[in-house]
């Protein structure tokens, strides 16, 4: 089991625009992305039995990537998300899939100041994505395929850095042709998909 932490996690404020794609509309963008390499990566959402996470409109989610793995705590603001970002090693990743064991730090210090019982805390779904990332002059490109609970959907994400570039956004859609469809976040989908189930 790697040991390692990579990348120290740096905490950002997350502004970002987001459509979902048809499946033909996904792959009439593959030839944009084809240069980027695809990232694989999962997402394990956290939250207690009632919800005390999402009763305060955060989001706490682990995600494991090849090389690397990190805790993420999504707080809302007035304009986007502030996101608290942990590194973690793969043991770190795994005493807590295993015996919800949550790694001190500054995530752990901001729910324990919310009075949330950090041993309460424990995986409720899975999510995993395939990821190509491409820069443009306006931010960062994500192009998402994503795979939970027996579905699997298409999405396009352009993380910005002032809420002003939202009209970038619906240019770039306008111009490969892609019908803007508001999408809810992964995690509230996920959710939508398991109270279906």
């Amino acid at each position: 089991m790697q040991t390692k932490e990579k990348d120290v996690a740096m905490n950002h404020l997350e502004i970002e625009f987001k459509t979902l794609l048809t499946k033909e509309e996904y792959h009439s963008l593959e030839d944009f992305f084809k240069d980027q390499p695809p990232i694989e990566q999962t997402n394990h959402y956290i939250d207690t039995p009632d919800q005390a996470i999402r009763n305060h409109k955060m989001a706490l989610r682990i995600r494991t990537l090849a090389d690397r793995a990190e805790l993420t705590l999504k707080v809302p603001q007035e304009a986007g998300h502030f996101e608290y970002n942990q590194a973690l090693t793969f043991d770190q990743v795994e005493a807590f899939l295993s015996k919800k064991k949550i790694p001190q730090g500054e995530i752990a210090n901001f729910l324990t100041d919310l009075e949330i019982p950090l041993a309460a805390l424990d995986v409720w779904g899975s999510l995993e994505t395939e990821r190509r990332e491409k820069k443009i002059p306006k931010g960062l490109l994500a192009f998402d395929r994503s795979r939970y609970n027996s579905i699997e959907d298409y999405e396009l994400e352009m993380e910005v850095d002032a809420a002003s570039d939202e009209t970038y956004f619906h240019e770039f859609l306008k111009e490969k042709q892609i019908e803007y469809k508001p999408a809810k976040s992964k995690v509230a989908r996920l959710a939508q998909s398991l109270l279906k189930s």
